[in-house]
């Protein structure tokens, strides 16, 4: 019986069955109606995984690795939106050694008339920590910027835990794993601005801040573990600039020519 329950959720309607002439050609009052229910923090049944500073710190640079894997968005009533993910990947050809991936962005998000989402991250703000234990000393730590497409999502109370449910599809109609509701009407959430400044960089949506511009970071700190948590990030290296690495592949291009005809 409980595996029936388990299952069972109680869908709110998005929008009146009999939606007014000016409802159906601008889509304007059935979105801020959707937009209240979306809004909020949203996380997965493990619980360990919540957007806000408890995730990533910014001015520090550095993510706090959680108990549990786990996702989490958090969508705002202006449209921002924030997201955390920390998911374990196994190893199936060599089961003792997983890997390990933290993901996190932030940015802003539209709702559009037929109940799909479109999110925009702020892309110089973006984090991703990758973890192969068997294969490196540390994990790699680089910027992360995706944008997403939810063709659709569900909201309504969960029969079962007795709370509100968040069920999200991808593009290709793939449900996500169901979020429950943590924080409401206020989400846990880092501040809606560019949290990590680059000379040319600029917001989503093009949002900005004289504060956030002029914010010092200290050098990046060791990754964090919670005490008692078995890891598996190991000690991370510093953040990755993919043009280094392509001046680096033309140096070493060049000094393979002149190393052929030399020797």
């Amino acid at each position: 019986m409980k595996a029936v329950l388990a299952g069972s959720i109680l869908l709110l309607p998005y929008v009146s069955a009999q939606a007014t002439p000016s409802e159906a050609a601008t889509g304007a009052q059935s979105t801020a109606a959707i937009s209240q229910q979306l809004v909020g923090t949203w996380t997965t049944s493990s619980k360990q995984v919540i957007t806000g500073p408890g995730f990533y710190d910014p001015v520090n640079d550095k993510f706090t690795e959680p108990n549990l894997p786990g996702i989490s968005y958090s969508f705002t009533q202006d449209g921002w939106y924030e997201e955390a993910y920390y998911r374990a990947i196994p190893n199936p050809t060599k089961p003792s050694c997983p890997q390990a991936m933290i993901q996190w962005q932030h940015g802003n998000f539209q709702m559009l008339p037929n109940n799909s989402l479109v999110l925009t991250p702020i892309a110089v703000d973006g984090r991703q920590q990758l973890s192969d234990p068997c294969s490196y000393d540390q994990s790699v730590y680089t910027r992360y910027n995706q944008p997403e497409i939810f063709q659709s999502f569900e909201v309504g109370l969960d029969t079962y835990h007795g709370v509100q449910r968040l069920n999200l599809y991808k593009f290709d109609s793939s449900p996500m794993n169901p979020m429950y509701l943590e924080y409401s009407p206020t989400p846990q959430m880092l501040p809606t601005v560019t949290l990590n400044p680059t000379a040319s960089s600029t917001s989503a949506g093009q949002a900005s801040s004289t504060a956030s511009s002029k914010r010092k970071r200290s050098e990046p700190a060791a990754f964090e573990i919670p005490a008692g948590t078995k890891a598996l990030l190991g000690k991370r290296s510093g953040l990755l600039n993919p043009d280094r690495w392509w001046w680096f592949g033309v140096g070493a291009t060049a000094l393979g020519g002149v190393a052929y005809f030399a020797f």
